[in-house]
């Protein structure tokens, strides 16, 4: 039996309003031990043309956080929480995350395949700036693994 509604196919989740913070850019850098000084000075992050610090590539994943938690608890899913892994990740930026953007996720599920009891999710997450351009396309797996596995 899956462990998920097999109608989550074409789901969208959507998030709440994300603003940037600096200092959360900063410690991801820090995270994902990058020392770019893009990634920490406003200065230098300036002078190459940016209001602010910009965020590591992968600080979409921060971005995305609550409209993947929002799929996580949405009951009717049949997700287990406990039970699920990110399997994989691609990600598209039309610019770089910038310190003060107000950003918005949309998660939409646009598969699920049932294999050996366990369900695989395809997921396509938008984020858009407050103006409503898209700022970055991440496209995931998540792993939902069912009683068995």
């Amino acid at each position: 039996m899956s462990p998920v509604n097999p109608a989550l196919a074409g789901r969208v989740f959507p998030s709440s309003s994300y603003l940037v913070g600096r200092e959360k850019i900063r410690e991801f850098a820090l995270a994902v031990r990058s020392s770019n000084p893009l990634h920490h000075d406003v200065g230098v992050a300036r002078e190459a043309g940016f209001v602010d610090v910009i965020a590591p590539t992968t600080f979409t994943t921060v971005v995305q956080q609550r409209a993947i938690m929002a799929l996580l608890r949405t009951p009717d899913t049949g997700l287990d929480p406990t039970r699920v892994v990110h399997t994989s990740e691609k990600i598209e930026h039309q610019r770089p995350i910038v310190a003060g953007d107000d950003l918005s996720t949309t998660l939409t599920i646009t598969g699920v395949t049932v294999r050996a009891g366990s369900a695989i999710l395809s997921t396509v997450s938008e984020i858009h700036d407050a103006t409503e351009a898209l700022v970055a396309t991440v496209t995931s797996t998540l792993l939902a693994r069912g009683e068995e596995a």
